[in-house]
């Protein structure tokens, strides 16, 4: 099974959404977006995500890329 990277769509539209285009290029992710992940505070401040349930946070898109990659490096 693939992590799964999720996204809120307000997220994607404050900044995200290079860095969601760029992982939804790897076939070894499975990467989503959603109306809300009720996460509006964060959400509103900075760009982020969840893998596999966990909050990733940055301040780019390339930054939330190199932080996602990170932490899977350091899970699997």
């Amino acid at each position: 099974m693939n992590p799964l990277i999720e996204f809120c769509v307000n997220n994607l539209i404050n900044g995200s959404q290079e860095a969601f285009e760029t992982l939804d290029k790897d076939p070894d992710l499975d990467v989503v977006d959603y109306g809300c992940l009720r996460n509006c505070g964060l959400c509103s401040q900075m760009l982020y995500a969840l893998v596999d349930g966990e909050r990733i946070i940055a301040d780019t898109p390339k930054e939330l890329v190199d932080n996602i990659y990170d932490h899977l490096d350091e899970t699997l």
